[in-house]
């Protein structure tokens, strides 16, 4: 088993009396793993930790090995983009990339080729030398990713990155972001757009009040909420019919019927019922169009663990 790229063990940040996080434990394994939580969850504070931004209050913190703290060698090894530009709005893209690898120890034709290659990859060839003033907030977006790649971070924690970009522009980050996991990369991407991350990894931390609600496949919390009743759609030729002799099932507690030839199914037992329903359905001789779960996904996760 991999180690974990991530470890954090009763991790607390305070400011004055307002506590942004709370005995927070966890690992997360390499591969991209989403940060998921509403604003105000303790997000930005736990990422400015993990890059070195911030000291914590208390507990231990291990990123790629080391303590993140006040450490040279971790930030040339991890790139950040923060939710929160802070360009100078008077350089070009190009030039703004050039001195952060300046920064970084690069020379400098060395430097001006990093900038030329980060802005190829996120596609902002074509802007390259327009003021960032003139950039819209997708390519900003984008600007503040070539910055945390352009210098081969093993490592790359992106802070909300897909906010304020339209829908197209979201997928092709979205798609970006996939394919720094597969040259080898991890990362950590932090939305309160539950959809989003569920549309980069399976590998998921919920966040909420400052605490670690949950942590790992999301498969595997979803069992966690089977305490809960889940809605199940079942379309199908006889409704009626299936929704009878579904209700003598013990792990069905209730039937409805949003449309003529649909049935919503409430169960607290989802894994018997799947089981269950072909055998009814073949019994009956009525044949079932459409199975979904309005319930099987982040955003009824959410919900589930994080309510009182």
């Amino acid at each position: 088993m991999s180690d974990p790229i991530i470890a954090v063990e009763h991790l607390n940040m305070w400011y004055g009396r307002v506590t942004a996080l709370n005995d927070v434990s966890l690992t997360t394994p390499p591969g991209i793993s989403g940060l998921l939580g509403p604003n105000g969850a303790g997000k930005t504070s736990f990422m400015r930790i993990l890059v070195g931004l911030m000291r914590p209050s208390g507990g231990a913190v291990t990123v790629l090995g080391d303590d993140p703290w006040n450490n040279t060698a971790h930030n040339l090894r991890t790139g950040y983009c923060p939710e929160h530009d802070g360009f100078h709005e008077w350089m070009s893209g190009r030039e703004f990339l050039t001195w952060m690898l300046r920064l970084r120890g690069r020379m400098r034709e060395d430097a001006r080729h990093g900038a030329a290659e980060a802005l190829d990859r996120v596609r902002l060839q074509d802007a390259a030398d327009r003021p960032i003033g003139t950039y819209s907030r997708g390519m900003r977006q984008r600007l503040k990713i070539a910055q945390a790649v352009s210098h081969d971070a093993r490592l790359l924690f992106l802070d909300e990155p897909l906010t304020g970009t339209d829908p197209l522009v979201r997928l092709e980050l979205i798609e970006l972001i996939r394919s720094f996991g597969r040259e080898g990369r991890s990362v950590l991407v932090s939305s309160h757009v539950l959809h989003e991350i569920e549309a980069l990894t399976t590998n998921i931390v919920l966040f909420h009040r400052g605490r670690l609600v949950a942590c790992g496949d999301v498969h595997e919390i979803r069992s966690l909420i089977d305490r809960h009743p889940h809605l199940v759609s079942v379309r199908t030729t006889r409704a009626r019919d299936l929704a009878a002799a579904l209700l003598r099932d013990e792990s069905v507690s209730e039937v409805s019927f949003p449309r003529e030839s649909e049935i919503l199914v409430r169960t607290r037992r989802p894994d018997d019922f799947y089981a269950r329903l072909p055998k009814v359905a073949l019994e009956l001789e009525c044949s079932v169009e459409e199975l979904s779960s309005p319930d099987d996904n982040l955003e009824a996760v959410f919900r589930y663990l994080t309510e009182k």
